[in-house]
């Protein structure tokens, strides 16, 4: 059963990013999204699982959209991204994915991690 998890880290602070919500959808081939769950990271800018584990995922196409603007709210920055979307398919589903998120005010970049 194919497991989701992300983790967000601020490289301008160089610390985890806590308490963003994120957001996971389901993106069917016609474009709608069903919502899937919302969560937000933890001290460690961790999101462990971000579906309940009797939930089962489908191979296909998904989204995490992650809600930065109230994080760099917290710290008085604006938003110049107020979220990002990340989408992203599942094509094994013995497999787990892992999505990292590397955060600054102006920038972010994404990876499949392990």
């Amino acid at each position: 059963m194919s497991t989701v998890s992300t983790h967000i880290l601020d490289t301008t602070r160089g610390l985890p990013a806590t308490d963003v919500k994120v957001d996971f959808f389901m993106v069917r081939a016609d474009g709608k999204q069903t919502k899937i769950s919302s969560n937000m990271t933890d001290i460690n800018g961790r999101v462990g699982a971000l579906i309940a584990q009797n939930i089962k995922l489908d191979k296909g196409t998904y989204k995490l959209k992650f809600n930065t603007e109230s994080y760099f709210k917290t710290m008085e920055i604006q938003a110049f991204y107020p979220y990002i979307e990340v989408v992203f398919n599942i094509f094994n589903l013995d497999q787990h994915y892992h999505i990292p998120l590397l955060l600054s005010p102006y920038g972010f970049t994404t990876y499949r991690g392990s």
